[in-house]
C-alpha cells in the first residue's frame, strides 16, 4: 500500500504543491498512490497533540510506502521528527522523501539522515528568528472546522451553493474561504491533471485527518 501523506498547516506549501510533487515524482519510480493522507490544522500543532496522526501512524505495516514532498511536512522540529521517523521505521516502513530523492527504510544508514537533519535544524533556527506570521501562512476562519467535510463534497462534486445550505452558512463567505485554501485544486484539478494513468480519485483514495472534526459546532 502506498501512501501519499500531505498537510495543511502554518507556514507549509500549499496541499495542491504537495501532491503535485509526489505525483510527479511517483509517477517516474512507475508507482502509484493508493491512498491519499490529507491532515488538517489551523494551527502547527506539536506531535502529541496531533493523536490522529500517530493513530495514522500505528496502523502501518510492514511493506507499507509513505511518500511526503519533505521531510518537514512530517514535522518542522527536528526532535519530533527523529520520533516520527523511528515509527515509521520500526514498522518496517518505506519512507519517500521527494524533495532529496531519498528513500528511507531499515536498511538505511543514519549517515545519511543527518545531512536532512541539519537542514530542518537550520530552518528550525531560521523560523525562530523570524518575526511577524510565516510567509504563506493563513489566518484562522471559522470554516476551518469543517475543512474535512468540506473538501469531502467538494471531492463528490457537491457544489459551493450545496455545501453552504448544508453548513447553514453564507454561500459568499464559504466561496471565499475555499478560493483561500485553494480546495478546488486539492479536491480533483491538480490532482486529476498529474496523475495521467486514469484512475479516479474518490473518497475511497482519501483519508482526511482531522484533528479540529471533533469540535465541530454550526458556524452562522
Amino acid at each position: 500500500m502506498v501512501y501519499a501523506y500531505i498537510r495543511q498547516a502554518p507556514g507549509f506549501p500549499q496541499l495542491a504543491t504537495q501532491q503535485r510533487d509526489i505525483l510527479s515524482f511517483l509517477l517516474g519510480k512507475e508507482l502509484e498512490v493508493d491512498k491519499e493522507v490529507v491532515e488538517y490544522a489551523t494551527k502547527n500543532l506539536p506531535i502529541d497533540e496531533r493523536t490522529e496522526f500517530e493513530d495514522f501512524l500505528q496502523t502501518m505495516t510492514e511493506g507499507n510506502t509513505v511518500v511526503v514532498s519533505s521531510l518537514s511536512i512530517l514535522s518542522d522540529k527536528v526532535e519530533e521528527l527523529i520520533k516520527v521517523i523511528n515509527c515509521i521505521l520500526s514498522h518496517n516502513v518505506n519512507l519517500w522523501i521527494v524533495s532529496a530523492n531519498t528513500l528511507m527504510n531499515k536498511e538505511t544508514n543514519m549517515v545519511d539522515i543527518f545531512p536532512l537533519l541539519n537542514e530542518l535544524r537550520q530552518e528550525e533556527k531560521e523560523k525562530t528568528n523570524h518575526i511577524g506570521r510565516p510567509k504563506g501562512s493563513k489566518s484562522s476562519s471559522k470554516f476551518d472546522v469543517y475543512q474535512g467535510q468540506i473538501l469531502s463534497l467538494l471531492v463528490k462534486g457537491t457544489s459551493v451553493s450545496a455545501i453552504a445550505r448544508e453548513l447553514e452558512v453564507s454561500r459568499s463567505s464559504l466561496k471565499d474561504y475555499i478560493e483561500s485554501r485553494k480546495m478546488k485544486e486539492l479536491a480533483g484539478g491538480t490532482w486529476a491533471d498529474v496523475y495521467t494513468s486514469g484512475r479516479e480519485i474518490d473518497m475511497d483514495n482519501v483519508l482526511l485527518i482531522c484533528p479540529f472534526e471533533k469540535n465541530k459546532k454550526k458556524v452562522s
